[in-house]
């Protein structure tokens, strides 16, 4: 199991347009992927879920990655949060 706690830098944080790109990425790979933020964690690839947490520009939020390849998925979603969501 892989866990990292990061602020998410882009403005709006994780609306609509970035969490799609967010879940396409979580999607990318086999490991189970969780999201979470002030004690509530959902799938990370899930576009419910991750919209239901509500993170805004500065929020810290922990991703949690388990699985075959869960260091590749969370140095992958990291990367996409770092570069304000552009691939």
């Amino acid at each position: 199991m892989c866990i990292k706690e990061i602020s998410v830098q882009n403005q709006v944080g994780l609306h609509a347009r970035p969490a799609t790109f967010f879940i396409k990425k979580a999607n990318e790979f086999e490991s189970a992927i969780w999201v979470e933020k002030d004690n509530r964690k959902v799938n990370a690839k899930s576009l419910l879920g991750v919209l239901s947490l509500g993170i805004i520009g500065g929020n810290p939020i922990t991703i949690i990655a388990d699985g075959v390849d869960e260091r590749q998925a969370l140095d992958a979603l990291v990367e996409l949060i770092e570069n304000g969501f552009k691939e």
